[in-house]
């Protein structure tokens, strides 16, 4: 824990107090999204002190050229830039011309932020007195609403406190932004017209290179004691646009600014119809006013947290952390549509680049497959098999030839567009995840028709990958795989890391069992795809030997299999001897040392414990995690979640409730420093599955449903809905025991403790 700032609370992430050090950190904690579009909590007047202003549309982008000190063959051209979109909440504030600034203000007080995560709104409040001795409250709320993925909404409310005076509002529009990241100081927007009407502004710009066309707009009015007033001043600059509203109030007198604003994207919409859209949704906006919307916002919520909530009593920190993790998840991504995907820091930061990594399959497919439905997880592996030929082009582009794809490291549109060396070309244990997701798809919704619909198509791809990429060792008599990089990052360029070559090996025998499959049950797809991708028997016998004859390193002394070849030629020294001051060492030491140690950034070996539990034993389980973890930094987002759920299935529960609580609250105790970059969106899908497949002991074996409820001494109870096959289960875990809900018009048996339970619609069975 590196900060302790954030009050504990159910259902709400409270800062009290204005401390200009923690600005930014908040400017990330207190972000709101609605799927489509996000920001971060700026501040909606002018400030002056240290900030990271942020606002980001979903699925636009800016490929900003690679930059490295030394070009190797292969380096993508481009680093895909999450890109800054043009700030549609500001408003300039002056108080007889004295410029509200909380910066330059000569005290501040009151100050409260409060992200109501139930509800789905942010506001802000404070007092101020300015340089001019004039004494103000504020109450600013905003929200971007669900109901018009478009839309947000602001209202912003000021009163005298000491004196009488002249208020000045100045809402407005920028596209003279830029990003915080960017690799050459690029110009990412053209700003191509700005109008005004009435109380109404728009700028049109399109970005560079891209080339999407964006219009992002506002509205504006006044209200001075509940009553609407006059219309505004406009002003217009090359990259921004204004509204003037200025008025004498007396003391103690409120007045109130409702600014609406957004974004409509050619992505959506005609590049010549933006404006008329964007003039559309305002329409709207109006004739519901600031209060429906707001009620709309709040009924939207609830219906999403009936659905995806855990409840836990006994521990508000816990509750607060599982929930800030499950909302901002559903302000990340809805799953309405399949041409987007989830970004590493969502609409909160920008770091990370582009919009996908392995972290989707791996951690954030099983949250929406139990939380939504399963055309949401549909959505997700569509997106992939758009991208199959982006994949295939990938390899290519390395040298793997005959459909061989290599699915990016990050991507906006399926191009790799990562530029670090270890990663890009050698973590490509990505390939695996994306199979995985196929089979963990099929295996909890029971739909088979993505495979082969599309699934088979990708599974081909991805098998002639590995089959190229391993080489036989004529020394070993075994196929290997050189110079990789595992989830570890901290070991780069190794040989035969296991996780990798597990992976390989189960991806090539799962593909060819589902040729088999489609072949029987779906003939014309199979000779569809046959036909596409000139797959041969010749050619699956060849996949077949290798993934018979991978090599695996493994220790008889330790009994363990070694995350890689070399590990064991390490200094073993365990992370609980170093010093507190060494930690993390990413921030403290040099590369050079950081790979040659044997500490490991988060789960390698233990990742695939995770993945194929059913393929080992509990006693190899348990060997195994005793020997990785105490050698584990946990210095990745990722790693708390698969050793929380390890832990628990150890039944360790005192170190499963540790890991928990890390990862959920590991962006809210900024337990990594550096919150203020972004919150760790997809590494939050994890923190869900620490209580459904750690405590819940939530597991689909043999096509039936099984849980071994546990539960951590410090919790009185904990519960979560999931949708299995289209029928939604509550599962309810106390320190009596635990409790089962089914919902639907048919009964249907699960697994509890190993034990068959019948459950019946709308009574409550004991497990």
């Amino acid at each position: 824990m590196n900060q302790d700032y954030i009050k504990p609370n159910a259902w709400s992430i409270i800062e009290e107090g204005f401390d200009q050090n923690r600005v930014k950190s908040s400017e990330s904690l207190f972000s709101i999204g609605n799927g489509a579009m996000g920001q971060r909590a700026n501040f909606e007047e002018h400030y002056s002190g240290e900030t990271f202003q942020g606002s980001y549309i979903a699925g636009v982008y800016y490929p900003d050229k690679t930059r490295v000190g030394w070009w190797k063959n292969g380096y993508p051209e481009y680093f895909a830039k999450v890109l800054n979109a043009p700030n549609w909440i500001g408003i300039d504030v002056f108080i007889d011309d004295i410029r509200l600034d909380l910066k330059t203000c000569k005290k501040v007080e009151d100050f409260t932020r409060e992200l109501n995560m139930k509800e789905g709104w942010y506001r802000r409040s404070f007092k101020a007195l300015l340089k001019n001795d004039i004494e103000i409250s504020v109450t600013a709320t905003r929200f971007l609403s669900l109901h018009f993925d478009e839309l947000g909404a602001i209202s912003y409310e000021l009163e005298l406190l000491n004196s009488n005076a002249k208020v000045k509002f100045v809402p407005y529009l920028d596209s003279g932004i830029t990003n915080e990241d960017s690799n050459w100081d690029d110009k990412f927007w053209n700003t191509t017209n700005i109008s005004c009407k009435g109380n109404r502004g728009f700028i049109e710009a399109h970005t560079m290179k891209t080339n999407f066309g964006i219009c992002t707009y506002m509205q504006s009015e006044i209200l001075l004691d509940g009553v609407k007033i006059q219309e505004a001043k406009s002003k217009k600059t090359d990259t921004a646009v204004s509204l003037e509203f200025e008025n004498d109030l007396k003391k103690n007198q409120k007045i109130s600014l409702i600014k609406y604003g957004g974004y409509t994207v050619s992505r959506n919409h005609k590049v010549d119809d933006l404006a008329k859209a964007a003039n559309l949704v305002l329409d709207k906006a109006s004739d519901l006013g600031f209060d429906a919307l707001l009620e709309k916002q709040k009924e939207a919520w609830a219906s999403i947290w009936e659905m995806s909530d855990i409840t836990i009593s006994g521990d508000v920190k816990a509750q607060q952390g599982i929930r800030f993790n499950i909302f901002q998840l559903n302000q990340t991504y809805l799953g309405k549509d399949s041409r987007l995907n989830i970004g590493p820091k969502g609409f909160t930061g920008e770091k990370y680049g582009g919009s996908t990594y392995w972290d989707t399959e791996a951690y954030c497919l099983p949250f929406y497959m139990a939380t939504k439905n399963q055309k949401v997880a549909w959505n997700l592996l569509e997106y992939r098999y758009n991208h199959l030929e982006k994949a295939i082009e990938n390899a290519q582009k390395l040298g793997f030839s005959n459909g061989a794809a290599l699915y990016p490291m990050v991507t906006m549109n399926g191009e790799e567009c990562h530029n670090e060396w270890e990663i890009t070309f050698e973590e490509i244990h990505r390939n695996g995840a994306i199979a995985f997701a196929i089979y963990n798809y099929y295996r909890f919704t029971g739909d088979y028709s993505y495979i082969p619909e599309m699934g088979l198509e990708v599974l081909i791809g991805i098998s002639r990958f590995w089959h190229q990429r391993a080489n036989y060792s004529k020394k070993k008599k075994k196929y290997v795989i050189l110079g990789v990089t595992g989830p570890n990052e901290y070991e780069n360029n190794i040989n035969n890391n296991w996780y990798t070559n597990y992976l390989a090996k189960w991806c090539i025998q799962y593909t060819i069992e589902q040729l088999e499959k489609v072949k029987d049950g779906y003939s014309v797809d199979y000779d569809r795809i046959l036909a596409q991708t000139k797959l041969t028997t010749a050619e699956t016998d060849l996949w077949a030997e290798v993934a018979k004859e991978m090599y695996f390193p493994y220790s008889k002394k330790q009994g363990v299999y070694l995350q890689q070849d070399g590990f064991l030629d390490k200094e073993l020294i365990k992370v609980d001897e170093l010093e507190k001051s060494e930690r993390p060492i990413n921030q403290k030491w040099s590369w050079d040392r950081i790979l040659r140690s044997p500490y490991i950034k988060q789960a390698d070996v233990l990742q695939g414990f995770y993945l194929f539990e059913d393929h080992f034993s509990t006693e190899e389980l348990e060997k195994h995690f005793d020997f990785y973890e105490p050698f584990t930094v946990h210095e990745s987002s990722l790693s708390p979640c698969v050793h929380s759920i390890q832990a628990a299935k150890l039944g360790r529960m005192d170190q499963a409730y540790k890991f928990y609580l890390r990862t959920s609250r590991l962006d809210l105790d900024d337990y990594n420093k550096e919150v203020e970059e972004g919150l760790h969106i997809t590494s939050m899908a994890g923190t869900w599955m620490s209580v459904v497949e750690g405590f819940g002991g939530m597991r689909v074996l043999d096509d039936k449903l099984h849980f071994t409820p546990q539960i951590p001494k410090e919790w009185e109870s904990y519960s979560f809905k999931i949708n299995f096959r289209n029928r939604i289960i509550k599962v309810t875990v106390s320190t009596k025991g635990s409790s089962f809900e089914l919902t639907g018009s048919e009964e249907m048996s699960i697994r509890v403790n190993g034990e068959r339970v019948v459950l019946i619609p709308g009574e409550k069975t004991q497990g």
